[in-house]
């Protein structure tokens, strides 16, 4: 179906840039500025686009073609999904604030509204078989190694603990330099699974890379198909972040989640073999306040 992702993103391995690399040097220079301001111009019709960049609608879409598109609509909708990965925190702040509404209680229910949006986009998008074949691999890994950075150590860390309490053996990398180390050691035993979201951050996603040349199956959660995270994983997965400002992770919590709940049935014997383990724990250890 025109304008499905399916479709629109087959050649996935290329950037925005690397299809622009194809084109003749006169018909680069008049499409670049679409590649630097996608915001800019995604709600543009092929006519108005013509002539803010100075020529004619047959040429647009002579371009549009050149890049590896069938038409212009799935041109529109690849333009969509680069504006969400090159949003900034600055701008949701500033679309707000454009709109004349500055009451925060105002903002602080539509920011709950976005989350809800987050939740029900998920719902509508995630491939659960998919998601629980992702589960199996994690069952069969000799290791997993998570990576991510910034905001996103947060997502790190609740991986880490929800696969921790399976009896997982996990490795996170946070910072470059782990990053780095950490990729270069997984082979085809393990399995890596890298977490960023919008232009993605460069430790995480060449993090990725390293450890898919070094033969390892590498999962991705990010936000859009054109993330450099979708293009390099074996297999990807969206959660939307969208927020009036900087990033939600509520989606990326409850797809974590999702595939934690997955992996713990699984093997449900083997989980329920460490829980009772883990019940002593909760019931009588010593972490727990007693008043």
């Amino acid at each position: 179906m025109s304008g499905t992702p399916a479709k629109i993103f087959t050649n996935g391995s290329m950037s925005f840039g690397e299809r622009i690399a194809r084109l003749h040097k006169k018909r680069q220079e008049l499409i670049r500025p679409v590649q630097e301001n996608p915001r800019d111009y995604v709600l543009m019709s092929v006519r108005a686009l013509a002539e803010q960049l100075r020529t004619d609608p047959a040429t647009i879409m002579r371009i549009v073609q050149g890049l590896g598109f069938e038409g212009f609509r799935d041109f529109k909708t690849y333009l969509h999904e680069l504006a969400i990965a090159n949003a900034t925190s600055l701008q949701g702040m500033q679309a707000t604030v454009s709109a004349g509404d500055s009451n925060s209680v105002s903002q602080g229910r539509k920011a709950l509204e976005q989350d809800l949006q987050n939740l029900h986009a998920l719902r509508n998008t995630l491939d659960m078989e998919r998601l629980a074949s992702v589960a199996e691999k994690i069952h069969r890994a000799r290791s997993i190694l998570v990576l991510g950075g910034d905001m996103a150590i947060a997502l790190v860390e609740f991986l880490e603990y929800k696969l921790t309490l399976l009896g997982m053996q996990v490795i996170t990398a946070t910072s470059p330099g782990k990053a780095f180390h950490a990729a270069r050691n997984v082979g085809k035993r393990d399995l890596a699974m890298a977490i960023s979201f919008r232009r993605g951050l460069r430790q995480t996603v060449e993090g990725l890379q390293r450890a898919r040349a070094n033969g390892a199956f590498c999962v991705g959660i990010t936000d859009t198909f054109v993330s450099p995270i979708a293009r390099f994983a074996n297999v990807s997965f969206l959660a939307p972040v969208e927020a009036p400002f900087s990033n939600s992770y509520v989606a990326p919590i409850s797809l974590i989640n999702i595939l934690f709940t997955l992996c713990a049935h699984h093997r449900r014997a083997r989980t329920l073999a460490i829980l009772k383990k883990v019940d002593q724990e909760q019931r009588h250890g010593y972490r727990w306040y007693e008043g």
